[in-house]
């Protein structure tokens, strides 16, 4: 969207409504963790498996501010999971 059209105070308005809202920016975030990231244990080196944004807000809403900022290979991951 253009800028300075409001959309991040749009995107908070929306997290305070929403029985459940997780938020993050786009210009940080990649589509794999977004979904899920593989962890290791800095004590036991097992790895584990942890929910994304996307997973957390299951049945819920994700706002991603600043999606433009993504790179074009994490947008079509999330559009993926999006499609699931």
């Amino acid at each position: 969207g253009d800028p300075s059209t409001a959309k991040s105070q749009l995107l908070r308005s929306a997290m305070q409504i929403a029985p459940l809202a997780v938020s993050t920016t786009g210009k940080g975030s990649s589509g794999v963790g977004l979904t899920a990231a593989v962890t290791a244990d800095p004590e036991t080196k097992e790895r584990r498996l942890e929910a994304g944004a996307m997973v957390l807000a299951d049945r819920g809403l994700v706002c991603v501010d600043e999606f433009d900022k993504m790179g074009e290979n994490d947008r079509v991951s999330i559009h993926e999971a999006m499609e699931q």
